[in-house]
């Protein structure tokens, strides 16, 4: 980095060296190329007494890049060259001492005015340019430093490619992005966990109760009445009971709660469907968003050049003022329209990120080559949309879970168990240690008591056929929905070839002449503007329809879970 700070020390880049960030150092190298184009063209230039000095730098910033050259011959003529105008300035020398002097000063931009450039011939063909902001003697000695300097620069220029690649962003095709997501995002972890609690919950549910132990006095006096024998005394009574559950009761309930684990994780399919539609969505708004940064960047070419053409023309009268502001407020114009681009990409790489799971402000590039392609479906009937549809298969898991939910409810007209044990130990002599077992059993089918899981089994049998109609409603509507999103996707997609074989080259056209004809004076420039804002207009509004069509392929393959 020390080197190429020097480089562009010695050739004119004053600010390279207080540059401390790598990144703006690159901004100059299509500067310093110029600028060995520049001295190259000095090494090779056939005449060894011709001089040329390049006045593209100490001028005005808004001609620079023009081309503006002022050459001085042996012949003593001065030519200055400018894109639009050529002006001849021919000197025939007069024989006087102090040798002629010619202001250049009106030549070129009204910036410079008043500035002090003066440009002198005198009798022996010596040029003397004096600028206030810089000044730069070329001799014929010096030529072999700057042609070594070039080589380095040049040897080291071959490099940059490299440590430019290192600093690039990372470029996320669209697979990869949804492969993160379905990966990485939070959301879509969740439902793998609650599929697994559910999983747990199942085993649960064939637990048995816990027995119950119960310790106390069994056929006791009152205090204070008078025993008549020491059997009277009563008994210290032991306790113990417990359920005998019917295991084709938690058998059933058993499937019906691992049923709802097929639910969840059907239901993170929709939920991955959304999010893969919702990433292509933004995929496509940013791919847009970046050709229209191009289209723009193109219009603002075209503008500058326009502005540049009236500030070097208004000198001479052949401009209004009021058209140098024109250009200026169309170019600051498109600038506003970049920002609202660069706006856009950047809400787009913001929820990219949280949808893959990262910082939101993790930099990262999209495949800029990356076209969208619509593939419409072989097969739209409702049995082979069943089976790609996730939703559909939700349904299914939903109709199943109930329909394992009712087995189970009809169970409970099958009886329970229970079993008890008690010891009892007199508490006065003359009585036997004694017990008693007892086992007893549920009656469900008793009319009081099996109407409760007859109306709910009842119940849920019309909600099953309430959610088999509504999925073959979903299927019917989804159908002739993926029709008709067909025909209108194939007729936007006939739109936009019209738009960009027919009427975009002749806006195209109609602008090349505009442009021609105001290069010639023959066209003003409020005329060359308006073909300009018809051309972008027209641009604007493709990009606009493509992004509507990448939408509806978006939309298209959501339906189908593409």
């Amino acid at each position: 980095m020390y080197i190429i700070k020097k480089i562009g020390s010695l050739l004119g880049i004053s600010s390279l060296e207080g540059e401390r960030n790598d990144v703006n150092i690159f901004h100059h190298f299509d500067w310093i190329v110029v600028r060995m184009g520049e001295i190259s063209s000095l090494f090779n230039s056939p005449s060894k007494g011709r001089h040329q000095a390049q006045i593209a730098t100490p001028i005005s910033p808004s001609l620079r890049g023009q081309g503006e050259e002022f050459s001085i011959s042996k012949d003593s003529s001065a030519t200055l060259g400018m894109t639009g105008h050529q002006h001849l300035v021919q000197g025939k020398g007069k024989s006087s001492e102090g040798g002629c002097q010619v202001p250049i000063a009106t030549a070129i931009s009204p910036s410079l005015r008043g500035q002090g450039e003066e440009f002198s011939l005198s009798k022996d063909f010596s040029a003397t340019l004096e600028m206030t902001r810089e000044e730069r003697l070329v001799q014929g000695e010096e030529f072999n430093t700057f042609h070594a300097v070039g080589m380095i620069l040049i040897a080291l220029l071959s490099l940059f490619p490299a440590f430019a690649q290192a600093q690039k962003a990372p470029v996320l095709p669209l697979d990869s992005i949804l492969q993160r997501i379905d990966a990485n995002n939070l959301l879509l972890k969740s439902y793998g966990l609650k599929a697994e609690a559910y999983q747990y919950n199942a085993k649960a549910a064939t637990a048995w109760m816990a027995p119950m132990v119960g310790v106390g006095t069994f056929m006791t006096p009152y205090p204070g009445q008078m025993v008549m024998d020491g059997r009277d005394k009563g008994s210290i009574m032991l306790q113990l009971e417990q359920d005998i559950p019917n295991y084709a009761k938690l058998n059933a309930q058993k499937k019906y709660i691992e049923s709802k684990a097929n639910v969840e994780r059907a239901t993170r399919d929709v939920t991955l469907n959304d999010f893969k539609a919702q990433a292509k969505k933004l995929y496509y708004a940013w791919l847009v968003a970046q050709q229209k940064i191009m289209v723009l960047d193109k219009s603002t070419q075209i503008m500058q050049t326009m502005k540049k053409i009236e500030e070097i023309r208004y000198p001479f009268n052949q401009s209004k003022l009021g058209s140098v502001y024109q250009t200026t407020a169309k170019l600051e114009e498109t600038e506003n329209m970049k920002r609202m681009q660069l706006g856009e990409i950047g809400k787009a790489k913001a929820w990219l990120n949280s949808l893959m799971n990262r910082p939101g402000n993790t930099d990262f590039a999209i495949d800029s080559t990356y076209q969208p392609q619509f593939v419409a479906a072989s097969n739209l009937d409702t049995a082979s949309l069943a089976m790609a549809r996730k939703d559909i298969k939700k349904m299914d898991y939903n109709i199943q879970s109930m329909q394992l939910n009712i087995a189970s409810m009809k169970k409970q007209s099958k009886p329970d168990f229970r079993l008890r044990f008690d010891h009892m130990s007199p508490l006065g002599s003359g009585m036997p240690k004694a017990f008693s077992v007892m086992g007893m059993v549920s009656i469900p089918i008793a009319p009081w008591s099996s109407k409760m899981y007859k109306s709910e089994v009842k119940g849920m049998q019309f909600e099953v056929e309430a959610m088999q109609m509504e999925k073959a409603a979903m299927l019917q509507e989804t159908q002739g929905m993926l029709y008709g999103m067909q025909y209108q996707i194939k007729t936007m997609q006939q739109q936009i070839t019209a738009m960009e074989k027919k009427i975009i080259p002749t806006l195209q056209k109609t602008l090349d002449v505009s442009v021609l004809s105001y290069r010639e004076n023959k066209m003003e420039l409020p005329e060359v503007i308006a073909a300009w804002e018809a051309l972008n207009m027209m641009q604007s509004n493709v990009l606009d329809e493509k992004l509507k069509l990448y939408l509806m392929i978006a939309d298209y393959e959501k339906e189908l879970y593409k």
